[in-house]
């Protein structure tokens, strides 16, 4: 019996602490999926309207409070309609995670493969793009191409993309170590600002990267010009070592030190406006 007492007020010790924590880590979180989903005016505007009623209601300013108290109904609806895109992928997000991945080690020691390949298809000026899921379960997308399930070479991406053939124009999806699927087709981005010289696989590698933490290769077709898209921005016109370096930072953090070794760091290039 004293055993239990004893823990119940060690717990009565760490219990605030774990309240905060975990509080902490909760909204950690959330803002880090709010900053991918690329949802932060919307946070921002609800806290100046906090803000603002915070002042009425101190400084007791009776006409503000009234009209905030009126347009808060309607301003909720408001927000719902306007930023529903928004919403919907936090709320993808969310039911599409996964917690753990024991797929993405498996590509880590596989990306030369995949880094030939793009070059060889840069240098032929034929396009490609690879997607490369994290932690969302992308069964949707794969589901929407041909299930390949084949190891990965460069011969055989190569053989994909370089020819006019019926999986050419879609995207490959890497899991598990495996192609797992080609001919895919991914959500194409809505938004305005985008390069109007990008074409669809530029839009849909950006509109991956919004909907999903997945990191998406790309070799335009056009210039042969290799990119990533990832956390809702594109990366245009990468080196082969900046882009070997950053697969392997995002796909795998714990080898970032030996990514880093093989190359020197350099600043990335978000390329989405005009």
């Amino acid at each position: 019996m004293a055993v239990f007492q004893w823990i119940s007020s060690i717990y009565d010790y760490i219990r605030p602490v774990l309240d905060v924590a975990l509080l902490a880590f909760i909204l950690y979180k959330a803002y880090e999926l709010l900053e991918k989903t690329q949802a932060l005016p919307l946070v921002k505007g609800a806290g100046f309207l906090a803000l603002v009623y915070g002042i009425a209601y101190l400084f007791n300013l009776t006409t503000l409070k009234w009209v905030l108290t009126m347009i808060a109904p309607g301003l909720f609806i408001a927000i719902a309609i306007v930023f529903q895109p928004e919403l919907r992928k936090i709320i993808m997000r969310l039911g599409q995670t996964e917690f753990f991945r024991p797929s993405v080690i498996a590509q880590i020691g596989k990306l030369d493969a995949v880094i030939t390949a793009a070059e060889l298809l840069s240098q032929r000026r034929r396009g490609m793009i690879v997607v490369f899921p994290r932690k969302i379960n992308l069964k949707h997308i794969i589901d929407t191409g041909t299930k390949i399930n084949a190891e990965i070479s460069s011969s055989l991406i190569v053989a994909i993309y370089e020819y006019d053939g019926p999986l050419h124009d879609g995207a490959m999806v890497i899991h598990g170590g495996k192609i797992a699927a080609a001919g895919c087709f991914l959500p194409l981005s809505e938004r305005q600002d985008i390069r109007k010289n990008f074409g669809t696989r530029h839009r849909a590698s950006l509109g991956m990267a919004e909907q999903s933490d997945a990191v998406t290769l790309i070799v335009s077709e056009e210039t042969g010009a290799i990119s990533l898209a990832y956390d809702a921005k594109l990366y245009y016109d990468l080196s082969s070592a900046e882009v070997t370096r950053k697969l392997m930072e995002l796909l795998d953090k714990g080898s970032r030190k030996e990514a880093e070794q093989k190359s020197s760091p350099a600043e990335e290039r978000e390329v989405i406006i005009d």
